[in-house]
């Protein structure tokens, strides 16, 4: 049996709809925003200040013992700058000598992405931010424990907030 293209559509129409939700709500405390972002790389470069930019979105590196943040024994949480999403907190951060600051761990396993990084004839890991993407460092095996990882990040990538009475 041959159909018209109308009569086929009014099939396609019939189908029952399903229900669509769409939730808005408050965050918690604890909780973390998670949606990605997404900017042009002239976005990119009107948000972010120059060092900023060079470090997050050209996978640029700060000298050792140069950065803000590779002494800061303050208690907080080490946030992206450029996306404000929570990426370590100081409980995890440690002394590694490298000049640097140093994490063992993330706040939360989605907090990052690894990528390869083979540039300059060596083999790394690159982390990256998770939800936007930017570049904040690299990761090696050398960590104390409980993970013996060493998330070794550009403190010009990070913002640090203080814990509340600091």
């Amino acid at each position: 049996m041959h159909r018209s293209c109308s009569e086929r559509r009014f099939e396609v129409a019939r189908k029952p709809l399903r229900p669509t939700f769409i939730l808005f709500y408050g965050l918690r405390e604890g909780e973390r925003i998670t949606d990605k972002v997404r900017k042009t790389e002239k976005e990119w470069e009107e948000a972010l200040t120059t060092e900023e930019y060079r470090l997050l979105r050209k996978e640029g590196t700060e000298p050792a013992f140069s950065g803000k943040y590779w002494n800061l024994k303050d208690e907080g949480i080490y946030t992206c700058a450029g996306c404000g999403n929570e990426l370590f907190s100081s409980d995890a951060k440690f002394d590694s000598g490298t000049g640097w600051p140093s994490f063992f761990r993330p706040i939360a396993d989605d907090a990052l992405e690894a990528r390869p990084d083979n540039r300059f004839l060596m083999r790394r890991t690159a982390i990256a931010c998770g939800r936007c993407g930017g570049h904040l460092g690299h990761v090696f095996d050398d960590g104390p424990e409980p993970t013996g990882m060493r998330y070794c990040m550009n403190s010009g990538a990070l913002h640090f907030k203080p814990a509340e009475g600091e």
